[in-house]
C-alpha cells in the first residue's frame, strides 16, 4: 500500500490503480458537497420559519458550495472533471443519503443532525490522503461543516423540546430519513 506523500506534481508518476481511485473518490466528494442542495434549497429557503433561517439555510447553501468548488479544484488538477454532477438529478447521486427530497423544516434540521454527521466523518478520513492537496483544502470545509452539524444537533432539539405536535414531527423526519436514507 502506498504511504508516501504525493505532492501534485508527482501525481503522473503514480501507479494508475492510484489515480483510478483517487479520481473516484474526489468525484464522490464533489457529489456530496452539491448533492444536498438538490434536495433543500429549491424548497428551505422560501419555507424556513423565519427569516434568520432562511439566512441560515443560504449560507449553509454557500458553503456548501465553495465545498464543491474546492473539491472540484483538486479533482480539475488531476485532469477529473466532476461538473456534470452539479445537474445530476437526485436519484443519480452516488450516495443514497442525497436521493430524496427535503421538504420540511425538521426534514432539513435532521438531515444537519444525520447526514452532515456522516460528512464531517468522510472528510476526517481524508485528512490523511496521501495526495497532499485534498489535506490542505479540509480545514476550513470541516470548520463550516462542524457549525452545520451543530445546527443539526440543535435544531432538532429545540424543536423536540416544544413538545406535542412539534416533538412528534422531528420524530417522523428522523425515521423517514433513517428509511429513506440508510436502508435499501
Amino acid at each position: 500500500m502506498f504511504r508516501d506523500k504525493l505532492d501534485p506534481k508527482d501525481f503522473d508518476k503514480m501507479d494508475p490503480e492510484y489515480k483510478d481511485f483517487l479520481g473516484r473518490g474526489l468525484t464522490i466528494q464533489a457529489d456530496c458537497e452539491i448533492g444536498g442542495l438538490h434536495l433543500y434549497v429549491k424548497d428551505m429557503i422560501p419555507s424556513a420559519p423565519t427569516k434568520l433561517d432562511q439566512v441560515v439555510v443560504a449560507r449553509t447553501a454557500a458553503e456548501e458550495i465553495d465545498h464543491f468548488r474546492k473539491v472540484a479544484r483538486v479533482a480539475g488538477d488531476i485532469g477529473v472533471d466532476v461538473s456534470f454532477v452539479l445537474s445530476s438529478p437526485n436519484e443519480k447521486r452516488y450516495p443514497e443519503a442525497f436521493r430524496g427530497i427535503v421538504n420540511t423544516w425538521e426534514d432539513y434540521a435532521v438531515f444537519g443532525f444525520l447526514i452532515d454527521r456522516l460528512g464531517f466523518y468522510q472528510l476526517d478520513e481524508f485528512s490523511d490522503c496521501t495526495y497532499v492537496a485534498l489535506p490542505q483544502i479540509l480545514p476550513e470545509i470541516i470548520k463550516e461543516e462542524l457549525n452545520h452539524i451543530g445546527f443539526g444537533t440543535n435544531q432538532p432539539a429545540e424543536l423536540a423540546a416544544k413538545g406535542g405536535q412539534h416533538r412528534e414531527k422531528v420524530q417522523r423526519a428522523v425515521e423517514r430519513s433513517v428509511n429513506i436514507r440508510f436502508q435499501r
